[in-house]
C-alpha cells in the first residue's frame, strides 16, 4: 500500500495496491504545473485510489478539455491527474508519496527538454 499527502496535511491519500512503473516527464506542462524541472508520476488504477481525507480541499483544473490536474486547493500540492477519455487511470504525483514502496523510473517522456546537467539513466 502506498500513502501520501500535500504539503499542508489537508489531503491524505491511499493506493491500495502495488505501483509497477513511474515515469519522468520532461514537458512544458509538467514543468509548469510541478514548478520544478520535471514531473514524477505512475499510472494508476483508479479503482485502488482513496482520499482519507481532505476530498473537500481537492481543486481540479482543466488544462486542456479531456485533461484535469488536481491539486490541494490550500497549498497548491499536485496530488494527480486524469484524462476523461481513460476513466479507469489516474496519474499519482510521487512527489506526494509519504509511505511506500516507489520504483526508480523507468520511462522518461519529453527528455529532449531534460536538462543537460541532469544524468538519469534508464533501466529500459
Amino acid at each position: 500500500m502506498i500513502e501520501g499527502q500535500c504539503l499542508c496535511g489537508a489531503v491524505y491519500y491511499r493506493y491500495h495496491a502495488e505501483i509497477e512503473k513511474t515515469i519522468l516527464c520532461f514537458c512544458q506542462h509538467c514543468r509548469r504545473a510541478q514548478g520544478g524541472i520535471m514531473g514524477w508520476n505512475s499510472p494508476v488504477a483508479r479503482e485502488h485510489f482513496e482520499v482519507v481525507r481532505g476530498l473537500k480541499y481537492l481543486k481540479e483544473y482543466f488544462h486542456s478539455p479531456n485533461k484535469a490536474r488536481v491539486f490541494c486547493q490550500e497549498c497548491g500540492s499536485p496530488i494527480y491527474s486524469y484524462r476523461l477519455d481513460l476513466p479507469d487511470i489516474i496519474r499519482l504525483r510521487l512527489g506526494t508519496v509519504t509511505q511506500g514502496k516507489v520504483p526508480e523510473p523507468c520511462e522518461q517522456a519529453f527528455a529532449q527538454y531534460k536538462p543537460n546537467f541532469l544524468a538519469i539513466e534508464s533501466c529500459e
